[in-house]
């Protein structure tokens, strides 16, 4: 079989590859250092990537380093995934307005997009957009696909790059979610001191590199890339005690870890505003005083707020120690349900971000036991 072609882009000639895609009309945004953070931003420049910069994650812990490198993707990731791109935070579904006559008009509201390209994603994040993907254009349980998320989604162009800095929190390798994107992409690098190893996925990725005129990269080059990779999967010490706990949680639903980690958590559901997968939303009214007008809007939720669960008159989940195994259970069980995997790509974003620093992997092994 023909191994995929791989070029050397210098790292002087990153611009080259911003330009191109911003020539194409794409709008570009990459990882900018913003408040502490890696956050996506507006990307003209290539000198305007967070070169130099690390992060230091722990549980309950996010820090920012700075460094002599060069690199300028040596770091795991920030608290943002692709998913607010896409599926976004808050937006209006519907209005509808009263007309003069006493009749009422509705319309929709989807957005105006322009075709984006996204750089620096990460393997885990590109198996998380698969799932999400899954849900909202090929139809949760029979439904249509959602026409918001679809417009954003056509024509996303997606510059990856292979994770050679695994935080302390990352556990993709044993969910093989990466460190190493294997599919999903446009383009995906490998960095190096002295620039990138570039990749396409596909055709509109392939017309880009050449239009750029690169140099094969060495049989060398692709060597070190792979051993890169290798070591930053050796280098993650986390891990689920395997890949389908469902049974295994079902089976301990009363098991006595639940009322332990409800005590510790807040409820507040940081982990489920920066897991990459969560999809739970809620669509409130929105009246004009006067009653003219109306909106229909959709806005992130989650299974950890009271009224996520409440059913006329009554909150199905009315404590810490019900919401908190209901996230667990449906994330790293009834996922298999659902999309015939786990729900979890093992990013890490809820270990770090967690105020009181509750750890995934340690609470699904208390529970499920260390198994394969």
């Amino acid at each position: 079989m023909d191994m995929p072609l791989q070029r050397f882009l210098p790292r002087a000639r990153l611009q080259d590859l911003i330009d191109a895609l911003a020539g194409a009309g794409f709008r570009c945004i990459g990882p900018r250092e913003r408040e502490g953070a890696i956050v996506y931003g507006p990307l003209t420049q290539a000198a305007e990537l967070p070169a130099g910069v690390r992060d230091t994650q722990e549980a309950g812990s996010y820090r920012l380093t700075r460094t002599a490198s060069p690199r300028a993707f040596a770091w795991a990731n920030g608290p943002q995934a692709l998913k607010p791109l896409l599926f976004a935070p808050t937006e209006v579904l519907w209005r509808a307005r009263r007309r003069p006559d006493g009749g009422i008009d509705f319309d929709s509201a989807l957005p105006a997009t322009r075709p984006l390209a996204v750089f620096g994603v990460r393997a885990c994040d590109l198996a998380a957009l698969a799932i999400q993907d899954q849900h909202f254009l090929q139809g949760a349980h029979g439904a249509v696909p959602d026409p918001f998320y679809a417009r954003r989604r056509e024509g996303l162009f997606l510059v990856a790059v292979n994770c050679s800095h695994p935080a302390a929190t990352c556990f993709c390798a044993s969910t093989g979610d990466g460190p190493r994107a294997e599919q999903g992409y446009d383009i995906v690098l490998d960095e190096r001191d002295d620039g990138f190893l570039a990749q396409a996925g596909g055709e509109r990725g392939e017309a880009v590199l050449a239009a750029l005129a690169l140099d094969t990269a060495t049989s060398a080059q692709a060597a070190e890339a792979r051993r890169q990779s290798a070591d930053a999967a050796s280098a993650m010490t986390r891990r689920l005690p395997g890949r389908n706990l469902r049974d295994a949680l079902f089976a301990n639903l009363e098991h006595p870890r639940w009322d332990e980690v409800a005590d510790r958590c807040l409820s507040c559901g940081n982990c489920t505003s920066v897991c990459p997968t969560c999809f739970c939303h809620s669509e409130p009214e929105r009246q004009r005083i006067d009653g003219g007008e109306s909106e229909h809007a959709r806005e992130w939720d989650s299974c950890f707020t009271r009224g996520h669960s409440y059913l006329h008159g009554l909150t199905v989940r009315p404590d810490t120690r019900t919401r908190y195994r209901q996230w667990l259970t449906h994330k790293l069980g009834s996922w298999h349900d659902q999309f015939g995997r786990s729900g979890c790509v093992g990013c890490g974003r809820c270990i770090a971000w967690c105020p009181v620093g509750i750890d995934i992997t340690e609470e699904a092994g208390a529970i499920c036991g260390d198994g394969p």
